[in-house]
């Protein structure tokens, strides 16, 4: 009797130990470690087209032709035909200055140049009827040598006569003051009824500046004066057709570039100091929304890229080495793949060296994505907008 219970209670342990090491070896089938699944990037193969090559600089708008209005006569100025800021024409009369003397004057030398002229037609007779009498001796020779003296002298004082005329013809035109060509002109510096064009110093009225068509002054760097010229040699371009070589201009606070022009200008020479080459190109500008003195931006075509592979901005990465790419490789293990870079092309950089066409770029989760470990890859449509 007393036996039993106690083989029941060794029973008992024995089943509450197995149980004990069956839930144990549960629990640690449950802790056991589980590698995370590999992280989702996305990969896109690189764009391939046509790419137009520019040389970008940094310029500044300048006027075609600026200039002070001086008065070229003395006198008082009698009237003021224009608004401070107005933008005239070619010829417009923008002062007076006393013309009435002027007219005067030119009015009294045109009187003398007619009486010199009398007195040479006069001369001319007498002459020749001297010049036919000596012939038969019928005067001496002494009044024929007296007619012609009088006949040289009656042409000398015409000549002088009509030189007068002509500078009181321009002074006289200089009593307005014109436009030399169409432009703004600036806030007058003198009042009607001062007295101007002394003879100590030159009067200046006003300014007026040329806007349209306008100047833009930029340089070049060496690298690409010669990257330039080769291009220039392989199009065999002469220095005529460089005046045809497409500008393109735009503002600081402009998308693109809106306004175009065309190359005016290279200087013959190399700045050694510096080591750029100053340019000039030409546009028009009858907005006139580039004003003299604006910085631009500049951008000039200089060849094409057929079948340039580009690939969005943001892929680029940047370390130690240079420019690098992180590309997704057939067992989808990441590379980091060390690539020589292009020009921009909007959003896209071109990638001119270490990427193939069928490359697979990471474009995004670069942050998740380590060389060497592996991702699970989804492919984007397109990299980027063209």
């Amino acid at each position: 009797m007393l036996g039993r219970p106690l083989a029941c209670n060794r029973h008992w342990r024995g089943a509450a130990t197995l149980l004990a090491l069956t839930a144990l070896i549960g629990c640690e089938q449950k802790n056991a470690y589980v590698a995370p699944p590999p992280p989702k990037v996305t990969v896109a193969q690189p764009v391939t087209r046509k790419v137009t090559l520019y040389l970008q600089a940094t310029g500044n708008a300048a006027a075609v032709n600026t200039g002070n209005l001086v008065a070229r006569v003395s006198g008082f100025v009698e009237k003021i035909d224009y608004q401070d800021g107005d933008l005239v024409k070619k010829g417009k009369v923008l002062f007076t200055i006393e013309p009435e003397s002027y007219k005067l004057k030119l009015d009294q030398s045109k009187a003398v140049e007619e009486s010199a002229r009398a007195t040479l037609t006069k001369s001319l007779a007498d002459f020749e009827r001297q010049k036919s009498l000596v012939q038969t001796s019928a005067v001496s020779k002494s009044a024929y040598d007296a007619a012609l003296a009088t006949r040289d002298n009656a042409q000398g004082t015409l000549t002088q006569d009509e030189i007068n005329t002509k500078l009181a013809a321009i002074n006289y035109g200089y009593t307005s003051v014109v436009a030399p060509y169409d432009g703004i002109v600036t806030a007058r510096q003198v009042s009607v009824g001062d007295y101007v064009g002394g003879a100590s110093t030159p009067s200046v009225l006003a300014s007026i500046v040329q806007l349209d068509p306008i100047y833009v002054n930029f340089t070049i760097d060496e690298q690409d004066v010669l990257r330039l010229r080769a291009e220039i040699r392989k199009r065999g371009m002469t220095p005529a057709d460089l005046k045809k070589v497409p500008v393109q201009i735009g503002l600081q606070i402009e998308q693109g570039y809106p306004h175009q022009g065309h190359l005016d200008y290279a200087s013959p020479t190399v700045d050694a100091s510096t080591g750029t080459l100053a340019a000039r190109a030409i546009l028009k500008n009858a907005q006139r929304v580039l004003l003299p003195g604006m910085f631009v931006r500049v951008r000039v075509p200089t060849g094409d890229l057929d079948n340039a592979l580009l690939v969005p901005e943001t892929a680029l990465g940047t370390d130690q080495g240079g420019r690098y790419l992180l590309v997704v490789g057939n067992d989808n293990v990441v590379e980091q793949r060390s690539v020589t870079v292009g020009p921009s092309d909007g959003a896209l950089r071109v990638i001119e060296k270490g990427l193939k066409p069928d490359d697979r770029v990471i474009v995004a989760g670069l942050l998740h994505a380590v060389p060497g470990q592996k991702v699970e890859p989804h492919t984007a449509t397109s990299p980027a907008p063209h």
